[in-house]
């Protein structure tokens, strides 16, 4: 659906977040626009917002007499709209939407309004690459716009990484290429759009935000969607993973990575099918999975029609991005690493995997989404750190989890009440000898921080670092 398309339609907003934010500003600033032109307006001058009670202050100071702020919100008066604008983090398999649905009203979001407004008259989105996957999609997504403004190309760096898709809506000069981050949230907005992406890559998945999604299998749909659903001209494709090789894409040129007559892995070294191209065990790529997944994004290069073999080099002066496997520094004789990203077990393992023979004081626990630490749980009979310390809403689930292992001996257990004290926890455990204070605590911030930028912030300042410093997002918009 095109902005266009809301004409003559009972239009509301739901979400406040930068998201909501976005999408008013953008219906907005079209408005002012048409009026300026001398074109009837082609969208609803009146708008009804559904926010919480403190961002309705906030919205209160906007003086939009166009827009009415409600704070409480019912399936019956949802369904009072046509058109519900939705923010990612708001399921549409809330009690209230499916309520509304079921009398006719469209729930979209920003993403498929952008997509919609982008898309050639034939549904095409040309030199638009989007990536989605469990974990390592945000690295993966700024690697591959880094490498495409290496190459001299004019690059949007946008999407779930941290600039929603509706602030970008129409940069002057636009960009040759978009390169999208899409989470499990957005991704079934592309396939709604009726928007064909150029190269679509989807990295990995395992069972994540099931909050949201309500079961492992609907996230798996979802997640998938933006192939199954959206049918990019290519798919690049991870041969490693269970749930992609069992895809059939039957619209969609296929593309495998991590397979050995393609884009793969070969100690550190990619290759090219036989040919070994550059070895990665210098570069700035934080992890094994993201020096992998450097093989999908030359991958997307080759769809893109462009030179990936001469352009692998470039990732030398990649600059590794926050809160992702992200180097702090040395304080107080610890190396201090900020994975907060990190909200699923198997993201857990993969960062201890990068620091494996050395002292570690992991920690872990956060938001309870229900999701099962049995898995990490037999990992750490055999690859456990030297300490483990939970925390958060889940962490004595998994620690009662641990503790027969703890009892063995095989790690250090210990029980925080909230990040600080496991911070303290930690250092006192690896004492004088050293080691690396890892945050990658396998679960989402909810309830004890807005997001997980803040979590990673509050850790670099308890670990005695700048978290000013350590925050920006390189390259993020249009370059």
């Amino acid at each position: 659906m095109r902005i266009s398309q809301l004409e003559g339609k009972r239009v509301a907003l739901w979400g406040w977040g930068r998201e909501g934010r976005a999408a008013y500003h953008a219906l907005r600033d079209r408005e002012r626009g048409s009026k300026n032109a001398g074109v009837p307006e082609c969208f609803p001058a009146r708008l009804t917002l559904f926010c919480s009670v403190a961002e309705a202050v906030e919205v209160a100071a906007l003086g939009d007499a166009g827009l009415q702020v409600e704070t409480e919100l019912t399936g019956e008066r949802l369904a009072a709209f046509d058109v519900v604008i939705k923010s990612p983090g708001i399921s549409p398999y809330k009690p209230e939407a499916q309520q509304a649905m079921a009398q006719g009203t469209q729930f979209i979001g920003g993403t498929s309004l952008w997509f919609s407004e982008h898309a050639d008259a034939n549904g095409n989105l040309p030199n638009t690459v989007c990536v989605t996957g469990t974990k390592g999609k945000s690295t993966t997504t700024s690697l591959l716009a880094h490498l495409l403004r290496a190459a001299g190309h004019r690059t949007g760096l946008v999407g779930n990484i941290g600039l929603p898709l509706l602030e970008v809506l129409a940069p002057q000069p636009a960009p040759e290429y978009w390169a999208v981050e899409l989470s499990s949230y957005q991704t079934g907005e592309v396939a709604r759009s009726g928007a064909r992406p150029d190269v679509a890559i989807v990295l990995n998945i395992f069972p994540e935000h099931l909050d949201w999604h309500g079961s492992e299998q609907r996230y798996i749909d979802d997640k998938l969607s933006l192939v199954t659903g959206s049918h990019p001209r290519v798919a690049v494709l991870n041969a490693a993973d269970e749930h992609l090789r069992a895809l059939q894409l039957p619209h969609s040129e296929v593309v495998w990575f991590n397979q050995l007559d393609g884009w793969h892995m070969v100690g550190e070294v990619v290759h090219r099918g036989a040919q070994a191209v550059f070895d990665t065990s210098n570069t700035p790529l934080p992890g094994r999975h993201n020096r992998g997944n450097l093989c999908a994004v030359l991958a997307a290069l080759e769809a893109l029609g462009l030179d990936a073999v001469a352009l692998a080099p470039a990732v030398q002066s990649f600059r590794p991005l926050p809160n992702r496997l992200q180097m702090l520094g040395e304080r107080d004789g610890l190396r201090w690493v900020n994975d907060s990203i990190s909200t699923t077990p198997h993201a857990s393992l993969a960062a201890l995997d990068c620091f494996a023979g050395q002292r570690i004081a992991l920690l872990v626990g956060g938001h309870d989404r229900g999701l099962d630490w049995h898995d990490f749980s037999e990992h750490m009979r055999d690859n456990a750190p030297m300490e483990i310390v939970t925390m958060g809403s889940n962490g004595p689930r998994i620690h009662a989890l641990l503790q027969p292992l703890a009892d063995e001996g095989r790690f250090g257990l210990h029980a925080a009440g909230d990040l600080p004290h496991a911070v303290e926890l930690a250092r006192a455990a690896l004492g004088a000898e050293g080691g690396v204070v890892l945050l990658s605590p396998g679960a989402p911030s909810f309830g004890a921080y807005k997001d997980y930028v803040a979590r990673g912030r509050h850790f670099a300042e308890l670990a005695g670092f700048d978290p000013d410093n350590i925050s920006a997002i390189p390259g993020l918009g249009v370059a």
